[in-house]
């Protein structure tokens, strides 16, 4: 299992940062909140692509679209991040 933890400097992420975790079952996307939060979990055979958007300055942007699931979009992780993310997302989608 892996965590990624988003910047407190992006615009949503001041005060609770998004989180993505990679591990057996699928990626997760939590959004805490200070009363309540948001959760989304998605196994992988239900995902069909994994894009990232890394601007020459700034944050980083994962997009996780899937087949009738939704997606998961979440921004401010550095470049190494989300291409961490997207290597191990691809290599669980290939294994199953």
């Amino acid at each position: 299992m892996e965590m990624f933890i988003a910047s407190r400097l992006t615009a949503g992420n001041k005060i609770f940062p998004s989180e993505i975790i990679v591990d057996e079952s699928g990626v997760t996307l939590k959004i805490p909140g200070l009363f309540s939060g948001n959760e989304k979990t998605i196994p992988y055979t239900r995902i069909s692509s994994v894009d990232i958007i890394c601007p020459i300055l700034g944050y980083s942007t994962i997009s996780i679209e899937t087949t009738g699931e939704g997606s998961i979009k979440a921004h401010g992780f550095t470049k190494s991040e989300v291409t961490r993310m997207k290597a191990l997302i691809l290599t669980k989608i290939n294994s199953v």
